[in-house]
C-alpha cells in the first residue's frame, strides 16, 4: 500500500509554491509508504501529485510513482493492489495495444488500460483495492477513483478559491496553507451515534470522503462530477431475485472455487506475506485456502489477552497446528494495550471509536515484524450473514408485533433493572457454548428495543452508541434515513440489514479501522472475502445457505469444515474487543476524568457537559454501563485535544 496527495489549482497563477507544498503534504504520509517518495508538478496546468511508496510488487524503480503512461498522456499516483494484473495485461496485448512494458507493476497496467479504454471502462475491468488518481494531460482533467467496497481511503476538498485537494488521509490536506480545519457539527453528531464518521462526511466542513465505487472528475476551475461505477443496491436486489437453485454441496463447491481463486490472487507478492488468524470462521477459512495453495507453511499471527473473555489465542493456535502454519502468537499485557490508547488520535486523524482498533493495531504491529503483507478475514459477516443481530432482530420484530406496547415497555424496564454485570453473573452457570459472549450487554441492548416493533428501527437502536445524538451535540440530530423503498426492494430482514452494513458499517468502521491500524506500521492488509465477485455471489445465495435459526455463515462453515475439524472453530462469536468499561472504571479512570472534566468538555464547545458528566458518574459508580457511548466521547475528546486548531 501507499500514500498519495495532490493539488489542482484553478489557474497557473501563483503556482510557484506547488513543489514545496506537495512535498509537505506527501511527507505527512511517510508511514503509509516508507520505501520511497516522489512528486510530479506541472506549474502551467497548476497540478501537483505526490506519492509515498510501500513496495510490494515490482520493487525496482520501474514501479515508482508518480508514473507516466507510454504515450505520456496520463500521470497516476495510486494506493492499492490489482489482483487481476496479468488478465488485464493480456487483454491489452490481445487488443493490439503495442506496449514496451518497463516492468511488471500493476501501476503500469492501469495506465495502459486507461490509455486503451478510457477511465470508466478500464476501472470496470479492475479487480482489486485502490484509491486511484489520474491526470489527463491532454484534456487537463483530474480523475479520482475509489475501489468498489471502500477498502482504501480517499479524501478530497474544493476550496473557496477553486483549488482541489486530495489525499489518503486528512492530515495531508491540512498541510495545504489554504485548507481550513473548521469542525463540522453534523459529523460530530453522526460520530456520536456510529463511533465513526460516515462518507461523504468528514470531521471538517468542506472536506469529503469519496464514497466507495465512485469516480470523481474535475477540470481546473470546473465543478466536480461524481458517478457510481458499481451499484451495490442493484447487485443486491438483482441477486435476491435470481437466487441460486443448487444443493448444499453444490453451493459449497461453487463458493470454495471462488474463494480459492480470490485468496490465490491475493497471495501474489514480491515481499514476505502472511495472515491474521483469530481461530474464527472467517480468518480460518482464508488461512486454510492459503495453505492449500502454498508449498511452504503460511505465516500466521494472533494476539491473546490474559482476560479469557477476550482471548482467542488458544483457538487460533489449534487451527494453526492443524493446518501446519508457521504461527506467531503474542500475549498482550493490559498495560501494553492501554499504552496504544495514547497513539490513537494520531493513527486515526479524525474521531474513531471502535475499541477493537486497539487489538487490530497490536496484531498489525506483530505481523509487521515478520511480513509486509497480511491477509485478513474481514467481510465474512456481511457477505454471509454472520452477525447474530441479523437473525434475532428479525425474530424479535415479528414477536413484538403481536404484543401490546405497554407490556413491551414494562418488560424492557424489568430486564434493564439488573446491571449488565449482574446478568453476566446470573447466567454464568449456562455452558459457554450455549451462552452468548457479553450476554448482559446483549440483554440490555435487546431490552432497549423491545417497544420499537420495526426491524429497521431496532437495527438503528442496537448499532447506535447513543440513540439520541442531539442529547450530546445540542442542535444537531443524526436521524437514520426512513428508506421505505429499501424495505420494498429487500423485504427479507437479514438481507436488508446485510446491505445496510455493507453500505456504511463495513467501509466506514471495519475497513477504516484496519487501514489506519495496519498502515500506521506500514503493513498492507488484503481482504479476499471482499473480492467483488465474492460479494456479488453472496447476494445470490438462498437464505438456507446463509443461516439456520440464529446461526449464520452456514455455507462458509460448510467450506471450512472440509479443511479444519468443526470442533476447532465452532463456538460462540467472540469479537475482537477489550474490556473498555472496566478500564474506564479502573486503570483509565484518571485519563477519562481529565478528558471528561467540565473544563475539557467546555473546551471542545460542542458537547452537552451536564449530560456527559451524568453518564460518566453513572458508569463509574456502577449504576449503568455506558462503556461504548463513553468510549465514543473519550475518543472525540482525545482527538480534539490532538488536532483541534
Amino acid at each position: 500500500m501507499c500514500g498519495l496527495a495532490g493539488i489542482l489549482r484553478r489557474s497557473a497563477a501563483g503556482a510557484e509554491d506547488l513543489s514545496k507544498t506537495i512535498a509537505a503534504m506527501t511527507d505527512t504520509l511517510a508511514h503509509r509508504g516508507p520505501d520511497a517518495d516522489g512528486t510530479w508538478v506541472d506549474r502551467e496546468a497548476g497540478v501537483a501529485l505526490g506519492h509515498r511508496r510501500l513496495s510490494i510488487v515490482d520493487l525496482s524503480p520501474a514501479g515508482a510513482q508518480p508514473m507516466r503512461s507510454a504515450d505520456e498522456r496520463w500521470i497516476t499516483i495510486y494506493n492499492g493492489e490489482l489482483y487481476n494484473t496479468e488478465d488485464v495485461r493480456a487483454e491489452i496485448e490481445q487488443a493490439g495495444h503495442a506496449v514496451a512494458w518497463r516492468g511488471h507493476s500493476d501501476t503500469e497496467v492501469i495506465l495502459e488500460a486507461v490509455t486503451l479504454w478510457g477511465v470508466p471502462a478500464a476501472v470496470q475491468r479492475f479487480n482489486g483495492i485502490f484509491a486511484l488518481v489520474l491526470w489527463d494531460r491532454r484534456e487537463r482533467q483530474l480523475w479520482l477513483i475509489r475501489d468498489r467496497i471502500g477498502v482504501k481511503p480517499l479524501y478530497w476538498a474544493r476550496l473557496p478559491n477553486g483549488t482541489v485537494l486530495f489525499g489518503s488521509e486528512l492530515r495531508a490536506l491540512l498541510r495545504h496553507p489554504d485548507c481550513t480545519a473548521e469542525i463540522e457539527p453534523r459529523a460530530v453528531a453522526a460520530f456520536v451515534r456510529s463511533a465513526c464518521i460516515p462518507a461523504p462526511l468528514t470531521i471538517y466542513r468542506g472536506i469529503h470522503k469519496l464514497p466507495p465505487a465512485r469516480i470523481l472528475s474535475v477540470k481546473a476551475g470546473g465543478e466536480p462530477t461524481l458517478r457510481c461505477y458499481w451499484n451495490l443496491h442493484d447487485i443486491a436486489v438483482a441477486g435476491q431475485r435470481d437466487l441460486l437453485d443448487r444443493s448444499e454441496p453444490e453451493l459449497a463447491d461453487e463458493l470454495e472455487r471462488l474463494l480459492r481463486d480470490a485468496v490465490g490472487r491475493q497471495m501474489v507478492s514480491d515481499v514476505p506475506l502472511g495472515a491474521f488468524l483469530s481461530g474464527g470462521i472467517d480468518s480460518s477459512t482464508v488461512v486454510a485456502l492459503m495453505q492449500a495453495q502454498s508449498a511452504q507453511p503460511v505465516r500466521t499471527f494472533s494476539i491473546g489477552f490474559r482476560d479469557r473473555q477476550f482471548n482467542e489465542a488458544d483457538h487460533a493456535r489449534r487451527v494453526a497446528q492443524h493446518l501446519g502454519t508457521q504461527h506467531t502468537e503474542l500475549v498482550v499485557e493490559p498495560e501494553t494495550a492501554r499504552a496504544v490508547i495514547q497513539r490513537l488520535p494520531d493513527i486515526y486523524d479524525e474521531p474513531f471509536a471502535d475499541s477493537s482498533q486497539i487489538p487490530t493495531y497490536l496484531v498489525s504491529e506483530l505481523a509487521r515484524r515478520h511480513v509486509t503483507v497480511a491477509l485478513s478475514g474481514d467481510g465474512g459477516d456481511e457477505c454471509f450473514a454472520g452477525y447474530t443481530r441479523y437473525h434475532w432482530i428479525g425474530r424479535l420484530a415479528k414477536w413484538t408485533g403481536m404484543v401490546p406496547n405497554p407490556l413491551l415497555r414494562g418488560a424492557g424496564s424489568a430486564l434493564q433493572s439488573l446491571s449488565t454485570q449482574a446478568w453476566d453473573v446470573l447466567l454464568s452457570p449456562i455452558p459457554q457454548r450455549l451462552r452468548p459472549a457479553f450476554v448482559g450487554d446483549k440483554i440490555h441492548k435487546g431490552a432497549a428495543v423491545l417497544a420499537l416493533g420495526d426491524a429497521d428501527a431496532m437495527y438503528d437502536a442496537v448499532t447506535a452508541q447513543w440513540q439520541r445524538p442531539e442529547s450530546i451535540v445540542p442542535g444537531f440530530a443524526d436521524t437514520p434515513p426512513d428508506d421505505r423503498q429499501l424495505a420494498a426492494d429487500l423485504p427479507n430482514t437479514v438481507s436488508r440489514l446485510r446491505y445496510r452494513d455493507m453500505m456504511q458499517y463495513l467501509p466506514d468502521d471495519i475497513l477504516t479501522k484496519v487501514d489506519r491500524a495496519s498502515m500506521a506500521v506500514s503493513l498492507e492488509v488484503r481482504v479476499p472475502l471482499l473480492d467483488h465477485r465474492v460479494i456479488e455471489h453472496s447476494w445470490r445465495l438462498p437464505q438456507r445457505a446463509l443461516s439456520r435459526g440464529l446461526t449464520g455463515k452456514r455455507i462458509l462453515r460448510n467450506v471450512l469444515a472440509r479443511h479444519v475439524p468443526t470442533e476447532l472453530w465452532d463456538r460462540q462469536k467472540m469479537g475482537f474487543g477489550i474490556p473498555v468499561g472496566d478500564w474506564i472504571r479502573g486503570p483509565l479512570a484518571g485519563w477519562a476524568q481529565d478528558l471528561l472534566s467540565e473544563r475539557a468538555l467546555r473546551g471542545s464547545g460542542l458537547l452537552d457537559v451536564a449530560f456527559v458528566r451524568q453518564r460518566f458518574d453513572e458508569h463509574q459508580t456502577g449504576r449503568r454501563n455506558w462503556q461504548y457511548g463513553l468510549w465514543t466521547i473519550l475518543m472525540f475528546q482525545a482527538w480534539h485535544q490532538r488536532w483541534a486548531r
